[in-house]
């Protein structure tokens, strides 16, 4: 470049002259490429920032979501067990979802006749404070919903399942207290039969008979069987009296004695072991009587006419 220097002003002049475009055409590409790269850095820039504020914001956003929901839950959980109490010896109460099912439940088969409120109607009576005993008991053995008020309500299967029923009680026992709670029945495996025996004998074999196939009452009414009761079913029956049924408060049985004469049903009426031959179906000495009268009877009638038919 140091020869630049001895040569004329002019030619100096013409020689830039001559370079200017090439040298403004270079400083524009470069001008343009340092743009584009700088713009290209802004925005790989700019993207990173706008993940990264995203991710900070989803993750905020997370963060609230969770923070909303675990106050949320806090404050009002799924099911809150703030319903009555149901069982005895259980601490736990029904849930709110159990008692909304049940309205639902009872609105649509039980309300024509109950109520609305379960206040009871002409047709039926009133179920608030009765407990959760006695409604389920009514509502398990199918005797409830029932097509006709007038005669008295038989055992068929029911129309709810064992947990829609329970919906049902939680619903009727969050209306009103009162009543006693379905039974405990846990300790029917330590119970004793021959007690059971005894105490069935005694309180119970004058409507159901000894072999609990049941029997006619006054006025229509009627004992029924016992051969396809549970051992919940029994109990709830003992301590609610349903129908021309006494009722047995703990004051009068205590529970060891439910628990004894449960089994008994349970397991010397249900599933008798016939020692002594044929069991006929359980129905009673009588009915034993009249088959061994026929046939025995009628098969020495038919020998001796034989007899006399020879001679």
């Amino acid at each position: 470049m140091d020869w630049l220097i001895f040569l004329s002003i002019p030619f100096k002049l013409k020689y830039l002259r001559k370079l200017l475009p090439f040298v403004v055409i270079a400083t524009v590409i470069m001008i343009a490429m340092t743009t584009f790269r700088s713009g290209a850095q802004i925005s790989k820039s700019g993207t990173s920032m706008e993940n990264l504020v995203s991710v900070s914001s989803t993750t905020s956003s997370t963060s609230s979501t969770t923070t909303s929901s675990t106050s949320t839950t806090e404050a009002k959980p799924t099911s809150v067990n703030t319903g009555p109490l149901l069982y005895e010896d259980s601490g736990t109460p029904a849930t709110n979802s159990q008692v909304e099912q049940g309205k639902i439940y009872f609105d649509q088969s039980c309300s024509s006749c109950h109520g609305i409120g379960a206040e009871g109607s002409s047709r039926a009576p009133n179920l608030v404070g009765l407990g959760p005993a006695t409604i389920d008991f009514w509502v398990t053995t199918g005797r409830m919903p029932l097509a006709n008020t007038i005669v008295q309500p038989e055992r068929k299967p029911p129309r709810y399942d064992p947990s829609q029923s329970l919906d049902i009680v939680a619903y009727v026992t969050s209306l009103g207290p009162g009543g006693p709670l379905i039974p405990n029945v846990s300790g029917v495996s330590n119970a004793s039969i021959a007690e059971g025996a005894s105490l069935f004998a005694l309180n119970c074999a004058g409507c159901h008979t000894i072999t609990g196939a049941g029997d006619e009452l006054a006025s229509g009414a009627y004992a029924p069987s016992l051969h396809q009761a549970t051992p919940t079913q029994v109990a709830e029956a003992i301590r609610t009296g349903p129908a021309n049924m006494p009722r047995f408060s703990p004051g009068i049985m205590t529970n060891a004695q439910v628990n004894d004469i449960v089994k008994y049903v349970t397991q010397s009426i249900q599933h008798p072991d016939n020692a002594g031959g044929f069991g006929l179906g359980g129905v009673g000495p009588v009915a034993e009587g009249f088959v061994g009268l026929l046939i025995g009877v009628g098969i020495l009638m038919l020998f001796a006419l034989w007899i006399g038919d020879r001679s």
